[in-house]
């Protein structure tokens, strides 16, 4: 292997999800590039906690705009320390923020895929994230259901479907139907019995009805419990 693919294959990669009220997500993207990310994408979404509870996602807004960044791992703990801090993650309301590590990252320079992923025996964490696609209109029984599991609410983002099951008919023109995006942050022991009412409710076990998956977490900032 040549030194040019070492440079290319040892470089680890993260992303960072910052969950902020509405009209504070281009901030977060200008202190990002300050930090030496070279940019990112914001979201506009939906938050489905109320303000009186003193919980995980406790943001009193209900528009919020979900900030992605990926970079090198360094770059990422460095913004993401810069961001809570300089917005005052620490407080209730402020905001949340995470990180998480990526297999591989393609799309910029000096970047490839890398076939051979090593185990790195990675450590249990003690958040994970759960995101959860459906058709839209149906976020609230996910979110209905992973509350009633033991969550404590979530993020509703807008999307597009494009899958195999995804298409409808408009006057004789295929059309892709609006999804959502459920993104919810809790305890590792509650993932499993989370996942799972989140399939009862909404039947995923049947083709076109939806898709979750999750990701461990590296580091949270912004979280919240219950105090009671």
């Amino acid at each position: 292997m040549s030194t040019h693919e070492n440079l290319i294959t040892k470089k680890n990669y993260e992303i960072l999800a910052v969950i902020v009220n509405f009209g504070v997500g281009s901030k977060i993207l200008q202190l990002g590039k300050k930090c030496g990310i070279s940019g990112g994408t914001i979201f506009l979404g939906k938050g489905t906690q109320h303000c009186l509870v003193n919980d995980f996602l406790d943001i009193c807004d209900e528009r919020v705009e979900v900030v992605l960044m990926i970079a090198q791992t360094g770059k990422i703990e460095t913004a993401a320390e810069e961001i809570s801090r300089k917005f005052k993650f620490a407080k209730a309301h402020h905001g949340i923020a995470f990180t998480a590590e990526l297999n591989n990252f393609l799309g910029v320079r000096n970047c490839s895929y890398d076939k051979i992923h090593e185990d790195k025996g990675v450590n249990k964490t003690m958040y994970e994230a759960i995101f959860v696609i459906v058709d839209r209109g149906n976020a609230e029984t996910v979110v209905s259901a992973a509350e009633a599991a033991g969550a404590n609410g979530g993020t509703i983002i807008n999307a597009r479907g494009s899958g195999v099951h995804e298409y409808a008919k408009l006057f004789a023109m295929d059309i892709e139907p609006e999804k959502e995006v459920v993104m919810m942050i809790l305890e590792t022991e509650k993932t499993e019995t989370v996942v799972n009412a989140i399939q009862d409710a909404t039947e995923m076990d049947k083709p076109g009805n939806g898709i979750i998956f999750t990701i461990s977490i590296n580091r949270t900032y912004g979280l919240y419990q219950n105090n009671y």
